[in-house]
């Protein structure tokens, strides 16, 4: 069995097979999607000990002792995260199948800088596909989230 910590919680799972199939079917965590399975789309992008991932290829083999975090291990109904509460406000989604992935890799984005430039943003999300043409309240969601992460 290989173990790790997921969202916060110690965790095992059998060796074979990905962390996105790992994560859809035994840990029911339905954020990350399927796209291409080809690392090209982004929709399956989690957080790999802070670094965002995608999981449709990563083999659970892999994750001995590491820490991967979802965007159910980002915020809650409750009390969501800055950047989930900003999707929402600015209506950054249409279709949302893309959004887990974006609100992932932008999270890592703003833990590294909390004041980054729109190209910055666009460099870290150039490989995160939304076919809904949702960028421009996409990339205004992150910044309302920073500012507010900053304040």
């Amino acid at each position: 069995m290989t173990r790790f910590t997921l969202n916060g919680e110690e965790v095992e799972h059998a060796p074979d097979g990905t962390l996105l199939h790992a994560l859809r079917g035994a840990f029911g965590l339905n954020g990350a999607k399927f796209g291409c399975g080809e690392e090209a789309c982004g929709a399956c992008h989690v957080l790999l000990d802070g670094t965002s991932v995608p999981s449709c290829t990563l083999p659970v083999a892999e994750l001995e002792g590491r820490t991967v975090v979802t965007l159910e291990g980002l915020g809650s109904r409750e009390a969501p995260h800055p950047l989930q509460a900003a999707f929402l406000a600015e209506q950054a989604g249409q279709c949302g199948f893309c959004l887990p992935g974006i609100i992932v890799t932008a999270s890592a984005v703003l833990r590294d800088n909390p004041a980054p430039e729109e190209e910055e943003l666009r460099v870290a999300l150039d490989g995160h596909l939304c076919r809904c043409g949702s960028h421009n309240r996409i990339l205004r969601a992150i910044r309302r989230a920073a500012a507010e992460m900053r304040a």
